[in-house]
């Protein structure tokens, strides 16, 4: 399994998890949590390939549906996660996290690929971690969380940034993406504990 395939499904499955708790804590029925995990977890993927001017994978592989699919299915056996809190705890928050720094790699990789400069690259990266679930915040009526939420954005540029000065200097492998994908995910939960934020302008 290559390390695209590998962090698309990680992708796929956080990003699946934290669409459906989101869906949850705003009261969706059960078309709309659906809709806000399918959003979250494939629409920065098909922004990406639409980008790349190629079909998006969500409508070219069966993975992407089948992981949807059975996430959807295993969230729902947990009745435990109707919370009114549950986008205050730590579930929410690392498969969030997870999900966001895994498609920053993807991402990132495609750019690169494709032989994009570093700002494509960081661009691209950026997109892919955010965009689903700038589509969902957009459907159920809330600012999007990446321009509110502390070190959220600031992760995906991150991890951009780092891979495109990796492959720069010839040192782009797997070990080298799992080391950043770890320091990325280490920072996001740290900067959610320890409260961390960039300055607001008020």
């Amino acid at each position: 399994m290559d390390i695209f395939l590998l962090t698309d499904i990680i992708g796929i499955i956080a990003f699946s998890l934290s669409g459906f708790l989101v869906g949850v804590r705003n009261s969706l029925d059960l078309l709309g949590i659906i809709i806000a995990a399918s959003l979250t977890a494939l629409g920065g993927g098909i922004i990406r390939d639409t980008i790349l001017q190629r079909t998006p994978f969500a409508f070219s592989e069966y993975y992407p549906a089948l992981t949807l699919v059975l996430v959807i299915f295993i969230a729902f056996s947990f009745r435990s996660l109707r919370s009114e809190t549950i986008e205050h705890k730590w579930l929410f928050v690392v498969s969030d996290t997870i999900g966001l720094v895994a498609f920053s790699i993807t991402g990132a990789l495609l750019a690169i690929h494709a032989e994009y400069n570093t700002f494509g690259v960081v661009i691209l990266s950026f997109l892919t971690a955010v965009g689903g679930g700038v589509t969902r915040d957009i459907m159920i009526n809330k600012v999007p969380s990446v321009l509110v939420t502390d070190f959220y954005g600031s992760i995906a540029l991150i991890v951009a940034t780092a891979l495109a000065l990796l492959h720069y200097i010839s040192w782009l492998n797997p070990f080298t993406i799992l080391t950043v994908a770890t320091f990325s995910v280490l920072i996001r939960l740290i900067a959610y504990k320890k409260g961390w934020h960039l300055p607001k302008i008020s």
